[in-house]
């Protein structure tokens, strides 16, 4: 019997959400297929293999209709595609990372790379694994959104937060486009994670949550496991928020005690 297949995009960093994610996917079994934009992703694949897993490693410019077409194709060629985690964007080896700076100073281009890397990489994708999904009869798939745009905002973030808004409207839509093939879609919203990424600002900022630390990576990776799993067949079109209880604070000047 061939393995069931779950695509792991962003999966490049050992630190990372989206390798976080794979583990957890590998270890329920599936044949995970880790794409990221350099050839760091096959040394993921690697750790996966000697973890007790199987995986294959992808390199991938995911805003390129044609070469995720490709990507997608390989895959099922392994076996049945039973879950999607778009995880790519933000930043990569590869595409560099996102621009910083008012609205009104962001250039076309960076704007809409950005874009590119954030929201129309899980379109192309997502446009691609749909039919394989619906030939097995149904599927998972996790878009990791933010709570940067649905949620919250800060300067300087204007199109990552315009990406990030646009993944969870892409969500709530595909969702409902699916549902009757028996595919759910839904989205994840971390706060601020400690991960490899992260800035010394962003660490601080997680120490100033409710739950008074930055997440990490698992316990992002913990909900797409969730959302991923049979468990979740009822779950559809909505936004699991992981962030400490940070979206729901009023007023910081206010004790708890």
């Amino acid at each position: 019997m061939r393995p069931t297949i779950a695509l792991v995009t962003g999966a490049g960093s050992a630190g990372g959400i989206g390798f976080a994610a794979a583990r957890r996917l590998a270890r329920r079994g599936h044949h995970v297929v880790v794409v990221a934009t350099s050839d760091r992703v096959h040394d993921r694949a690697a750790d996966l293999v000697a973890d007790g897993g199987t995986a294959t490693g992808e390199i991938c410019d995911l805003r390129d209709a044609s070469a995720v077409a490709e990507l997608v194709e390989r895959c099922s060629a392994i076996g049945p595609l039973q879950v999607l985690v778009n995880n790519a964007g933000m930043t990569s080896q590869a595409a560099g990372s996102d621009a910083a700076g008012l609205a009104e100073h962001l250039t076309p281009e960076a704007w809409d790379d950005t874009l590119a890397r954030n929201l129309t990489s899980a379109f192309l994708v997502c446009r691609s694994v749909i039919p394989a999904m619906r030939a097995l009869g149904g599927g998972r798939i996790v878009n990791v959104a933010s709570t940067t745009g649905p949620l919250s905002a800060f300067e300087g973030a204007s199109a990552y937060a315009a990406a990030k808004a646009g993944m969870v409207g892409f969500t709530r839509a595909l969702a409902l486009e699916v549902a009757a093939a028996g595919i759910t879609v839904n989205a994840v919203a971390p706060g601020w994670i400690d991960t490899p990424s992260a800035t010394e600002g962003e660490r601080l900022a997680g120490r100033a949550s409710p739950v008074g630390r930055s997440g990490t990576a698992d316990e992002v990776a913990a909900a797409i496991e969730f959302l991923a799993s049979a468990d979740a067949s009822y779950v559809t079109g909505t936004m699991l928020v992981v962030d400490g209880g940070n979206a729901v604070v009023e007023d910081l000047s206010r004790s708890s005690g």
